[in-house]
């Protein structure tokens, strides 16, 4: 079945400069939570259960961690099952597909960044329904699946479909003006859709009064239940020049139903001339580069964590929480554009460690500096910063029992005014790393060195863990020694993530550089019948 809706085309340079890193998406340590349904628990998927990935980073808990067939000793295996053409558009700023699918019951649903939507049989790849809505974003855009409904959202509006047949249920704008949108997948839990309005990249880049919103939408009809405001109304005195805040990646759920929200970074940034290193937004800028912990029932505010007070160099905290435990204590973690890692305690939203993460040059306490009006004391231009705003770590991250596993992005950014665009290097030229952290103490047990950037976050079957670099290469390595296990090679260049739903790998090619390379999903399969349940 195919439904259409009217199409809408916009595009704006900045989105190649500011959100490249957040356009790509994005498992589990043990748990104190309670089963979702049947065998499953979070992040724990037991023998007799499907190893479907069945929320945007696998589980309610965002661990990004399954435990099918696949490991190290099968990998080598796995053979192109079918191929599936992406239709959105490939010549814009960032191409045309940056998501993570989620597969519940055989079937995969996805988004591309035109916002269409796809349910396709991971059997056969065969096209159950796509319905066209038209509506470009930035992304990463992306689904999220409960009670047979399928969530997800243009770049103004909130909708539900019908899983099975893609019938529009409901449908719902919650951007306030003109430089607001969307661009995350939602997270469901309890009957109620969570999303997030930010300053839209589409429109100018970060215009003014754009204010990210939380919303908490019921289910069934589309009626809000809540919202709650990631920065203020009034946007630090200046809303006819600032805006921020709001959420690129879908919040954690504890047992209780309590969400985990990374929230975005302010604007303008750096600053303007009249109005240098953001002195247009005097102070901190809260909520912006915080963790917060917001009642699921409510939107109350029950903590919040700032890890960047007054970011002048786009260095968002925008990757999905996760939540598990270490040594018998619950704790969240996350991580973001400014490259570092961090663990806190759940309860308190004390900080436990700070690991700082790929290539730094001395910038890290700019923001401070900024804040205090010293100006004098920064840097001139032009001035080269690691991270880039494309850097640090761009993707969510995912976990086992004892390691968290992020891939960086060290790509510079070399600003020439306080105004974007600042300066990079071709894409092709940046390098990075998938590196593993002990998650009691933060330090690091191994490095694999990336000959590109890696833009697709982190996945983990068994022991091995799963990245995507640039030049459209998959990567398989070994959770125990981070050696190289397997390397398979996309048919065009990417900025979206590995998902594991049983024997079958699924990954895109959606941003291709040339002619010769080719936007498509593509599902890769353990032969014979390997797949199943994912017990060994």
């Amino acid at each position: 079945m195919r439904l259409t809706t009217s199409s809408r085309r916009t595009a704006a340079r900045l989105t190649a400069y500011a959100a490249v890193a957040a356009i790509v998406l994005a498992g589990a340590g043990p748990s104190a939570a309670q089963p979702e349904s049947g065998h499953t628990t979070y992040g724990d998927h037991r023998c007799g259960s499907r190893a479907d990935w069945k929320h945007p980073n696998a589980d309610k808990h965002n661990t990004r961690r399954v435990r099918g067939p696949i490991d190290s000793s099968n990998v080598a295996d796995l053979e192109v099952a079918w191929t599936v053409p992406i239709k959105a558009p490939t010549d814009r700023w960032p191409g045309s597909y940056a998501t993570n699918p989620v597969v519940v019951d055989g079937v995969m649903y996805s988004q591309d960044l035109d916002s269409n939507v796809y349910a396709i049989d991971v059997r056969t790849g065969q096209e159950i329904w796509t319905v066209m809505m038209g509506s470009y974003t930035n992304g990463p855009n992306g689904v999220a699946v409960a009670d047979g409904r399928v969530f997800g959202a243009t770049l103004t509006e909130v909708f539900a479909l019908d899983a099975r047949t893609g019938r529009e249920l409901w449908r719902r704008k919650i951007t306030r003006n003109a430089n607001e949108g969307i661009d995350m997948a939602p997270g469901v839990n309890n009957d109620t859709v969570y999303i997030a309005t930010v300053p839209s990249l589409l429109r100018g880049g970060y215009g003014a009064g754009a204010v990210g919103v939380i919303w908490a939408i019921n289910a069934r009809t589309g009626a809000p239940r809540w919202t709650w405001d990631s920065v203020p109304r009034d946007l630090w005195g200046h809303p006819e020049i600032n805006s921020g805040g709001g959420a690129w990646y879908p919040p954690s759920f504890d047992e209780r139903g309590d969400l985990y929200l990374a929230i975005a970074n302010p604007g303008p940034f750096l600053g303007t001339e009249e109005y240098p290193w953001g002195s247009s937004r005097p102070g901190a800028n809260l909520y912006t580069n915080s963790i917060v912990k917001l009642d699921g029932r409510t939107g109350r505010l029950i903590w919040y964590r700032q890890e960047l007070p007054h970011d002048i160099y786009d260095w968002d905290l925008q990757n999905s929480p996760i939540l598990t435990t270490v040594g018998g204590r619950r704790v969240v973690l996350t991580s973001g554009k400014a490259g570092f890692v961090y663990l806190y305690d759940r309860k308190t939203g004390k900080r436990l460690w700070k690991t700082p993460v790929g290539r730094h040059n001395g910038h890290d306490d700019d923001n401070l500096l900024a804040m205090a009006g010293r100006f004098d004391e920064l840097p001139d231009f032009p001035v080269k910063v690691y991270p880039g705003v494309l850097g640090g770590v761009p993707a969510p991250g995912a976990i086992d029992r004892d390691t968290v596993y992020v891939a960086v992005n060290d790509l510079a950014a070399t600003w020439t005014s306080q105004l974007p665009p600042p300066i990079f290097p071709a894409f092709s030229d940046g390098s990075g790393a998938v590196v593993a952290l002990d998650l009691a103490t933060g330090r690091a047990r191994w490095t694999f060195a990336l000959d590109q950037s890696p833009y697709g976050g982190t996945t983990i079957s068994n022991d091995l863990v799963f990245t995507t670099t640039f030049d459209g290469k998959i990567h398989a390595i070994n959770t125990r020694n981070g050696r190289p296990v397997w390397q398979a090679q996309l048919p065009g260049s990417t900025n979206s993530p590995v998902v594991i739903s049983g024997d079958t790998l699924l990954a895109a090619s959606g941003w291709p550089q040339s002619a010769d390379e080719r936007a498509e999903i593509v599902a890769y399969r353990l032969p014979g019948k390997r797949g199943g349940n994912g017990c060994h």
